[in-house]
């Protein structure tokens, strides 16, 4: 019998991370003890943590563990840390190319203010990318359970830093506490600097939360989408549109949005000709990287290596890396569907 091919070895984009979540949780620990920040249980002996965030108070456990790690990262070496680590994450499973999420107002007050934390993220990514040889660009993220005004600042911050580092904009947190449509200005503002819209959208609300995104925001991307599922004209849409789907399974699982990796529609998805980038959202939090998504394709959802091919073919083309590194990347996938293992 034939070995299955390495997944390791299949070149992919991560386009789903978010900063803070992508923490190494033995960095979480160490820091945690080097600036006295004490972790509950959940962060360390019952780690990853049981969340269910389909409830009000379930999303607010989910925010609260959060913010726990973020308050960890208290200096610029944090930073750079966290980054490097990250890009070293991704390299070792056969991701080339990295767009993480941040949202600089958490982290503000600490390092001097919007413009100088972005500044000092950049850099970082940077350096991680040099140093891992991985791809690393940013997306600015606005939380949607704040004012709109909010997110047309940080829209603004990230015009300003377009093509010197950040590729995109996106719209996070709790979908049932702030419509998409309340954000599109912001967004317009995005746009016409040349970035990416990605905002979030169809994890914790329906279809029509996802058709928000497409239509409001004119999303390129749609983070997460699994509802879009629920409707086939969405699903048609789009297909139509290639407008990819950030697709975090374990997430999802994790978070109580589906009961099993069976329940999330990720063959309903690529079979509608929607176009699919695996993502691993919060491995802090959930306990899993890039490589378990592409596994459970395999395992789960009964993808072939031709098919598990295509995935990572629609990864890297609905990045925003450039166009010499996504023809070296396509190239490579060929050339590891046709060696036989």
């Amino acid at each position: 019998m034939e070995m299955p091919r390495s997944l390791v070895t299949l070149p992919k984009a991560h386009l789903h991370l978010h900063f803070t979540g992508s923490m190494r949780h033995s960095t979480l620990i160490e820091l945690a003890q080097e600036h006295g920040v004490h972790l509950p249980d959940a962060l360390v002996q019952d780690w990853p943590p049981k969340l269910r965030a389909t409830d009000e108070r379930g999303w607010f456990r989910f925010q609260r563990l959060y913010d726990i790690a973020r308050s960890v990262l208290r200096r610029p070496e944090d930073v750079y840390r966290l980054l490097k680590e990250a890009a070293e994450d991704e390299a070792a499973e056969g991701s080339r190319w990295l767009e993480i999420q941040v949202d600089p107002s958490g982290y503000a007050a600490r390092f001097g203010g919007l413009t100088s934390t972005l500044e000092l993220v950049l850099d970082a990514a940077a350096r991680a990318s040099a140093s891992s040889g991985v791809g690393v660009a940013v997306i600015v993220a606005a939380n949607r359970t704040r004012h709109p005004l909010d997110s047309r600042t940080l829209a603004r911050l990230a015009a300003r830093y377009a093509g010197r580092g950040v590729v995109g904009f996106g719209l996070s947190n709790d979908e049932r506490r702030g419509r998409a449509r309340e954000f599109d200005s912001a967004f317009r503002i995005a746009k016409r600097a040349g970035l990416l819209a990605v905002p979030h959208g169809g994890e914790l609300m329906g279809a029509a939360s996802v058709a928000e995104c497409v239509y409001d925001l004119d999303a390129d991307r749609v983070g997460h989408g699994i509802r879009a599922a629920e409707d086939d004209r969405l699903l048609e849409s789009l297909a139509d549109r290639q407008i990819a789907c950030e697709v975090c399974p374990l997430s999802n699982v994790g978070l109580g949005v589906a009961e099993s990796p069976q329940d999330v529609p990720v063959r309903k998805l690529f079979d509608a000709g929607v176009p699919i980038a695996f993502g691993a959202d919060d491995p802090l939090l959930f306990g899993a990287r890039l490589l378990p998504q592409y596994e459970l394709a395999r395992d789960v959802y009964g993808f072939r290596d031709a098919e598990v091919a295509e995935l990572a073919r629609q990864s890297i083309r609905s990045s925003t890396a450039p166009d010499s590194l996504k023809k070296e990347l396509l190239g490579e996938i060929d050339i590891w569907l046709t060696r036989p293992e």
